[in-house]
């Protein structure tokens, strides 16, 4: 696989005949505004120490400064790495596949590791059940890796989770400041945000349906398209 430029795929020209670890975590998972992103980036075993050098952690507790510094640095130096978006739409879509949102990302983490292809893969965990998620993730791949390390709160545990968290992160920091050049200022995206309901409201009230990139499904749309549009069914604006 050959490097390209401005993809969301990035692999060295070099094949390093060496053991691969690969951490994966996703950013924006309860947002009622944007896409869900979830990153796997791979790592040889020389270049674990570089994620401690450069002080990765977990993106939460980083600047968004902090984050697109490190996350130049991470993509640059790591063997290969992957982002897939999903969508709101795509979000909304998996009640009529009867698909929970675990299992989207199951789904979705598990085309990540099928392309990369390490031997070793440490996941943060959706599921309460940590060890069951792991497994779910395990029966959807093609090859058989070494080991597949399943934790909740992987990402403040293993620096390469860390890792893939920060790219996540600030690529979706990045679509949500695209939105907000588009729309107006929506806030951070997350129902706690009183921006991010005051947009969905006003949103709602003047275009009588949801925004192309508001979950639909969330309890925060359907709750201000109840209260706002009571006179018509909720599922004629889920559309």
């Amino acid at each position: 696989m050959t490097t390209k430029k401005n993809s969301l795929n990035s692999f060295k020209a070099s094949k390093i005949n060496t053991e691969l670890s690969c951490g994966i975590d996703e950013a924006g998972r309860g947002p009622v505004l944007g896409p869900m992103l979830i990153c796997g980036v791979c790592f040889t075993k020389s270049g674990l120490i570089f994620l401690k050098e450069i002080g990765v952690k977990d993106s939460k507790k980083l600047s968004p400064k902090k984050r697109t510094e490190l996350a130049k640095l991470i993509v640059e130096n790591c063997h290969s790495y992957k982002i897939i978006i999903v969508s709101a739409k795509e979000i909304d879509q998996r009640k009529e596949k009867r698909i929970t949102l675990n299992r989207l990302e199951e789904l979705k983490m598990a085309e990540i590791i099928n392309e990369l292809r390490p031997d070793i893969i440490y996941l943060d965990a959706a599921d309460v059940n940590e060890v069951r998620f792991g497994v779910s993730i395990k029966k959807l791949l093609k090859y058989n890796p070494k080991k597949i390390i399943s934790k909740h709160k992987a990402d403040d545990i293993y620096p390469i989770v860390s890792a893939a968290s920060i790219i996540a992160k600030n690529k979706r920091d990045a679509l949500i400041n695209d939105l907000k050049k588009k729309y107006g200022d929506l806030g951070s995206g997350y129902p706690s945000d009183e921006k991010t309901t005051t947009f969905l409201l006003n949103w709602i009230k003047k275009n009588k349906k949801v925004p192309p990139f508001a979950r639909a499904t969330w309890s925060t749309t359907q709750k201000i398209l109840t209260e706002e549009l009571d006179n018509k069914k909720i599922t004629d604006y889920l559309k």
